[in-house]
């Protein structure tokens, strides 16, 4: 296995990665962990999680994926479709030169890892996903409230409009109430002035692409599903309706009064998911 990277390519693309943690060899904890952010975050979400499993002796791998990093920033919203964004996960592996990877993935980021896991199984030893069930849970929960609180997509499908009102939303005293400590000045940083908003806008508009049969096909890889019952962007049915698309053991977590932002909130219970799942599947 190669050293640390702190890049990668495809496709002329290329992804600004933090690699931290040992380079084991020869037992479990060779299997790297790959983190993969949502919208509107970056790699840097990860940095209270991360320590905590370089700390168990696991190599830990997060992207700024595409859209973010700003070497891999397309023009065309069809290029940002999820086969895309799946591959750029399998080149991230192939990358690293691992066979096998355990794949955690918070909002946009679970999609993408739900997505690798229904592609290819046979990359991932572990799934461990944040906020966003299952596709298809997804699909099936919006007549049941998920629907009511995914108001804000139709609202992203607008080109220009989220580009010129968040700027201005963000000079707002309300709008630190968001996100966690910090929110506001990281999503004005790291997102708007570093150029990547309209990349991750892109993440929606490319909707239209979605592949369907992504919501009927269950995963087959050992998976722990984390929901939080403050989040207000993603409704309890679809949570508990997770379970019945995924045919491999399972672990469901409720955390109890914490909001969307799961990796900031609650890093220990993050890396604890973690480690339980990839104990479990030795």
């Amino acid at each position: 296995m190669p050293g640390k990277i702190t890049e990668f390519s495809r496709d002329g693309y290329v992804f600004d990665v933090v690699d931290s943690g040992p380079i084991a060899d020869g037992d479990e904890t060779s299997i790297p962990v790959i983190l993969l952010h949502g919208f509107p975050e970056r790699a840097d979400c990860w940095r209270s999680v991360t320590p905590l499993l370089n700390a168990a002796g696991l190599r830990t791998i997060a992207p700024d994926q595409r859209g973010y990093s700003p070497r891999a920033r397309p023009a065309k919203v069809r290029d940002y479709r999820i086969a895309e964004l799946v591959a750029d996960v399998v080149a991230l592996a192939d990358a690293v030169e691992a066979p096998k990877v355990h794949l955690v993935g918070h909002d946009w980021g679970s999609i993408v890892a739900w997505a690798v896991a229904s592609q290819y199984p046979d990359r991932l030893a572990t799934l461990t996903t944040l906020a966003v069930p299952h596709p298809g849970a997804y699909m099936r929960a919006m007549p049941r409230g998920q629907l009511l609180r995914s108001w804000y997509m139709g609202v992203f499908q607008i080109p220009g409009l989220v580009e010129w009102l968040l700027p201005k939303a963000l000079a707002s005293e309300r709008a630190e109430r968001f996100g966690p400590k910090g929110f506001v000045d990281q999503l004005r940083i790291d997102i708007v002035d570093y150029g990547a908003l309209p990349g991750g806008l892109n993440w929606y508009r490319a909707m239209r692409y979605m592949d369907r049969e992504l919501t009927r096909r269950k995963t087959t890889v050992p998976t722990t599903y984390i929901w939080s019952d403050g989040d207000i962007y993603l409704s309890r049915a679809g949570a508990r309706g997770c379970a019945a698309m995924v045919d491999a053991p399972y672990d469901f977590i409720v955390l109890e009064g914490v909001d969307h932002w799961i990796p900031e909130r609650r890093p220990d219970a993050v890396a604890d998911a973690v480690l339980a799942r990839i104990a479990h599947s030795a």
